[in-house]
């Protein structure tokens, strides 16, 4: 790895998210001022139709080491995942909800975790008296359906693999972002996969958490399309998709 890389990337997937990324921008300006290291954020512009771009870009004034990534057109949260890590220089790469449901200031936690582990995943699940905001009674009900077929399907350990908050040793997980095939939301348990298929260890953390009204998962056609890519990655894994390092 280049010995000039920083610290920690942070990278942002955003899709038509001009209204609320001036808070979280001000938000991680105000977390670098005080983290005791290097880092950059990358703001991954998923095809928004709105000033996204134009918007990040503005807070080069506040963040100098900020860069706007381009997938071009509209690929969804997965790929602006992937398309972030593949183009993060940090030492830790670290991606985060664009409306920061889980402050950024819970960041020191994974990257803490990081010192033992090589994946370090939020979790609003291991304690729910962190929630701040609680999402409706449906939608929890339906995590927690959609989290027992993940461990039935995929053999996952973990109790919330949904929570957009995770951080990765990148030199380590490289393989994980070069294998992921799921693009939109239903990438998270893929990569939890990978990272249990390399041999990779991953800790599960709890992190403050507040539900924001204007998520953009809608419960019909995206809940339908996870459950769909759970059996997915299942089949990619007998296809032989994700092959072992050598």
């Amino acid at each position: 790895m280049n010995p000039s890389s920083p610290d920690l990337s942070i990278i942002i997937p955003s899709y038509n998210e001009e209204s609320r990324l001036p808070a979280t921008l001000d938000g991680i300006a105000g977390y670098l001022q005080s983290y005791r290291g290097t880092a950059e954020v990358l703001v991954v512009d998923d095809g928004s139709k709105d000033g996204t771009a134009a918007v990040a870009e503005y807070f080069r004034i506040k963040i100098p080491t900020l860069r706007v990534v381009s997938n071009g057109e509209n690929r969804g949260k997965g790929y602006s995942v992937r398309h972030g890590m593949q183009e993060a220089r940090g030492k830790i790469a670290l991606f985060t909800d664009a409306d920061l449901s889980a402050p950024i200031e819970e960041a020191g936690k994974l990257i803490e975790a990081l010192e033992n582990y090589d994946v370090a995943i939020g979790s609003r699940a291991m304690d729910r008296s962190l929630i701040s905001v609680h999402e409706s009674p449906f939608r929890e009900f339906a995590g927690i359906v959609f989290n027992k077929i993940v461990r039935v399907i995929l053999w996952l350990p973990f109790v919330d693999t949904q929570c957009g908050f995770k951080a990765f040793r990148r030199e380590n997980c490289g393989v994980i972002f070069e294998q992921q095939r799921i693009e939109r939301f239903g990438f998270d348990p893929e990569l939890l996969y990978l990272a249990r298929h390399h041999g990779l260890r991953t800790a599960e953390i709890p992190v403050r958490w507040g539900h924001s009204a204007a998520t953009k998962v809608s419960m019909l056609r995206d809940s339908v399309q996870m459950f769909i890519d759970i059996f997915t990655i299942r089949w990619n894994a007998l296809r032989g998709c994700y092959p072992r390092k050598k």
